[in-house]
């Protein structure tokens, strides 16, 4: 078969290509000469070769651009981009135009009308299963009246290696892509999973080697390393926690829930939460990757036993402050019974032992400091508490049962100290000197309260119940001791209390 253009010329001479000073085409490199792909450059000097033409190019026709080429100036290039653009998707036949001084869209290209005067154009597209993917693109000055079935066999054969060729380069460079996407995305990954302390871990169950990143090997406190063994990471848990978190392994490992496990690092003390499922299972079912996270819980599980020992703390201050309450309830009732003056009495304690217990709740029970036990206890029964109340002290911190017990003796003395003593008058004042001292036994709190500027005092003839709480409210303190003396200028109290 014969395809004849409209132009009667020689047909396509098969004769080495002609000489000549080239160009680049524009849309690559901009380097003179032949240029582009060089896998491909090898069709493209064989179609010149073959086909005796001055310049050869091979397109992509998705994006327009040129592949590979030879014989190129800028005119040519603009010349043969018009060419391989005229191919349609649809186009399944060469695209011959045997001079181009005939035809009416290219007679006026600079390339035709001027140097280097080419007349014999042709593009032939580039198919792939099916779909048109490039163009093959010849030109010569020389004039062709068509081509031969030959040379379109020839052609059209070189135009299926174009196209695999420009295919598989697509598929290169999309899988490069890819690749730089999936590179990216694991970067970004890893810089989360670093910046949120993170540790990744990704087991290979048949050789037990285990990769992971820097926060894994922080978490575990091991030193940085080419590659770890799984066991390098069993052995470091602490072994209280290690036949928990394999048991939980081997459930996840047989597919029966996820891995779920919270550990201590025997080395650090640090606590890890756990978290991993099977990423691949062999033939048979069996894991062979098993990909896991670990988080560092340490804070999490701190404020969680604090809370624990706060609340095991608080059942047992709770417990003892109920016996304490029937205690006073029933020795309140003996000494009274009037109702009325039961509930002041009772109430006036109970607020006295609620004092206590807020301040040490505020501490989450630990050691509060004297000067703010007595600032509660004492506020209640004093009209300017900085006149009234004159603290000479050492700084000294009090343990649950120590302010508890000394919160009741405190209230105890100041009411009393409001009814009859100092408290009772407008001049009247309580003079506190409380220091720690170092015995043999350990700190010991010197405590003296000294009521003065009150009215005259005498020894009551019958000790009230008041009386008895006050020498009765340390004895949960082991060696604790509080003397009551009803000196003529006011009562003075001096308490011995164990630190």
């Amino acid at each position: 078969m014969t395809i004849v253009t409209n132009a009667a010329a020689p047909p396509l001479a098969m004769a080495p290509p002609q000489a000549g000073a080239v160009q680049a085409w524009p849309a690559d490199d901009g380097q003179s000469g032949t240029g582009g792909d060089p896998h491909i450059l090898h069709v493209i000097r064989l179609a010149a070769s073959v086909f005796g033409v001055r310049s050869v190019a091979i397109g992509c026709l998705r994006s327009r651009r040129a592949v590979a080429w030879t014989g190129f100036d800028d005119e040519v290039a603009d010349l043969m981009a018009l060419a391989g653009g005229r191919l349609s998707t649809d186009q399944r036949t060469p695209l011959v135009i045997g001079d181009a001084v005939q035809d009416a869209e290219l007679n006026a290209h600079p390339a035709v009308s001027g140097a280097p005067g080419l007349r014999f154009v042709c593009a032939i597209p580039a198919e792939v299963d099916g779909a048109i993917v490039g163009f093959l693109a010849l030109a010569d000055p020389a004039p062709r009246t068509g081509l031969t079935a030959e040379e379109v066999v020839r052609l059209e054969d070189l135009a299926a290696i174009v196209g695999s060729m420009i295919s598989l380069k697509e598929d290169a460079n999309q899988r490069a892509l890819n690749e730089a996407v999936l590179s990216r995305d694991e970067r970004r990954h890893a810089m989360a999973l670093e910046a949120a302390n993170v540790g990744s871990w990704l087991w290979d169950v048949r050789t037990g080697a285990i990769s992971c990143n820097a926060a894994m090997v922080r978490m575990f406190g091991m030193a940085p390393a080419a590659s770890y063994h799984a066991r390098d990471f069993f052995t470091a848990i602490h072994r209280d926690d290690r036949g928990r978190m394999l048991d939980n392994l081997r459930h996840a490992m047989a597919g029966e829930a996820d891995y779920d496990s919270t550990i201590r690092v025997a080395a650090t003390g640090r606590w890890l939460l756990g978290r991993g499922r099977v990423h691949e299972r062999d033939a048979q079912g069996n894991p062979t990757v098993f990909l896991g996270v670990n988080i560092d819980v340490t804070s999490e599980q701190t404020s969680s036993q604090r809370t624990r020992l706060l609340l095991r703390e608080l059942n047992h201050r709770v417990k003892n402050t109920l016996a304490m309450l029937q205690s006073l309830a029933r020795q309140t009732l003996r000494q009274t019974s009037d109702p009325q003056a039961f509930m002041t009495a009772f109430a006036g304690r109970l607020q006295a032992i609620s004092e206590a217990h807020g301040l040490l709740s505020d501490h989450e029970w630990g050691a509060i400091r004297l000067s703010a036990l007595l600032q509660k206890q004492l506020a209640p029964h004093v009209r300017d508490y900085e006149a009234q109340v004159e603290i000479h002290k050492d700084e000294i911190l009090l343990g649950p049962d120590q302010a508890v017990g000394l919160g009741l003796v405190l209230h105890e003395l100041a009411t009393n100290a409001a009814k009859y003593g100092a408290l009772s008058v407008p001049d009247g004042r309580i003079v506190f000197t409380a220091r720690g001292v170092e015995e043999e036994s350990g700190r010991v709190l010197h405590l003296t309260w000294t009521e003065v500027g009150g009215p005259p005092v005498t020894e009551p003839q019958r000790r009230g119940f008041g009386s008895i709480l006050i020498e009765r409210s340390l004895d949960k303190v082991m060696g604790s001791a509080v003397k009551v003396e009803y000196l003529p200028d006011g009562v003075t109290a001096i308490i011995r209390l164990p630190l």
